[in-house]
């Protein structure tokens, strides 16, 4: 059980937080110190600089070959069971969408393809990255003791190294698709575009037409004349439409994509530093290789900015809502049951199927059932897919 001094130790952990997030909700409310453009080019540099360096610093320090087996596992088991779920509940009106026929009843068509996986990586996030070191060590240290900081450090190492790979990923082929589906060779849009430079040019050869008729040639012969060339240019503008709809190329495939996100997430800085961070770790704990001083120096100077500025980010975010919690309280509740009710008992089975019992179970469901980490909100910001929902988990 949690001792007095364990409380207090959570406090004087989590009270500088909270002092960076209402700095940047009082300066962007009512001291009016930043601009939107502003906020955002401080939430970029957390996620391009900042976080990579927090990322390479706790991968590098965890010793790969002194792992908890059964803490890893449940903690993957229970991340990719629910990962598999929400892509089927989103991939299930998908598929109703696609059988439907093309402007068959109702409005503007299905829209489905981006939006269930907004929800998604929001669900996910929200309900299996909790905040394992900034409050669950201060917390489950006065818990279960000091040894508990090694397996949070664990449980975060599968977080940089695994799962924020696969958001990131998403969060990219989200915006791939969006982007193709805007702005596409064969998208729509284009298609509305060369029906009106068809129908302009018709209209041209009409009034050409009918200018030459007025200029005093004979009304009945000029009339044919009129006809005749209307329906002759009105017959070559059809055969160069459907001409210029098969010339139009289709759209990139899923495939595509997929292969073209995968290229730009392994350009990211938080992928160069899960992967150079894991390496070290295999080097260092295998062959007792310390590194320079004036790199790890070089890092902390980094690093020690991106929880304070995350924060002061997320403050900065709710200030302009009219309401304080900006998803409104609806979202609000769901997203306190995926927290606080389904992120443990998931942990709990996974626990119970590869067969974790005792202090760990304690320890890997607390930890579940912790607030949303702050390195979520720092990337749905920046890929702008509800951040209001991860600034208020």
């Amino acid at each position: 059980m949690i001792t007095g001094s364990g409380v207090y130790h959570v406090v004087e952990t989590m009270a500088p937080l909270y002092t960076a997030a209402a700095l940047g909700y009082a300066s962007v409310r009512w001291l009016k110190a930043f601009s939107e453009e502003q906020c955002a080019g401080i939430n970029h540099f957390v996620a391009t600089y900042a976080l990579p360096a927090l990322v390479f610093d706790m991968v590098s320090t965890n010793d790969p070959y002194a792992m908890n087996v059964r803490l890893v596992a449940a903690d993957t088991l229970q991340k990719g069971a629910m990962l598999l779920g929400l892509m089927a509940w989103a991939a299930w009106p998908s598929s109703r969408c696609r059988g439907e026929k093309p402007g068959g009843g109702g409005g503007g068509g299905c829209n489905v393809a981006v939006s269930p996986l907004q929800w998604v990586v929001t669900a996910f996030s929200v309900a299996q990255l909790p905040s394992t070191i900034i409050m669950g060590v201060p917390l489950l240290g006065g818990m279960y003791g000091p040894a508990s900081k090694d397996l949070m450090k664990q449980i975060v190492v599968m977080q940089f190294c695994l799962w924020y790979n696969v958001v990131i990923f998403m969060y990219e082929y989200m915006a791939a698709t969006d982007g193709s589906t805007k702005a596409g060779p064969g998208s729509p849009e284009k298609r509305a575009i060369a029906a009106v430079e068809r129908a302009h040019q018709v209209t041209v050869n009409v009034e050409s037409t009918e200018h030459t008729r007025q200029q005093g040639m004979a009304v009945a012969g000029q009339q044919a004349a009129a006809a005749l060339t209307t329906e002759v240019c009105a017959g070559e503008d059809d055969e160069g439409a459907e001409a210029e709809d098969d010339s139009l190329p289709a759209s990139p495939s899923m495939r595509h994509i997929a292969f073209m996100t995968g290229k730009k997430v392994l350009r990211i800085p938080n992928t160069y530093a899960s992967f150079l961070g894991l390496v070290w770790a295999l080097i260092t704990f295998k062959c007792g290789i310390k590194m320079p001083k004036i790199i790890l120096d070089s890092l902390l100077t980094i690093q020690t900015t991106t929880i304070g500025l995350s924060m002061f980010s997320s403050g900065t975010l709710m200030a302009p809502q009219p309401q304080f919690i900006p998803c409104g309280y609806a979202i609000a509740m769901v997203s306190l049951v995926l927290k606080f009710l389904i992120g443990p008992v998931a942990i709990l089975l996974a626990s119970l199927v590869v067969g974790m019992h005792g202090t760990l179970l304690c320890i890997a469901v607390v930890q579940a059932a912790l607030p949303l980490v702050v390195a979520s909100f720092v990337y749905a910001e920046e890929y702008k897919v509800h951040a209001d929902i991860m600034s208020t988990g």
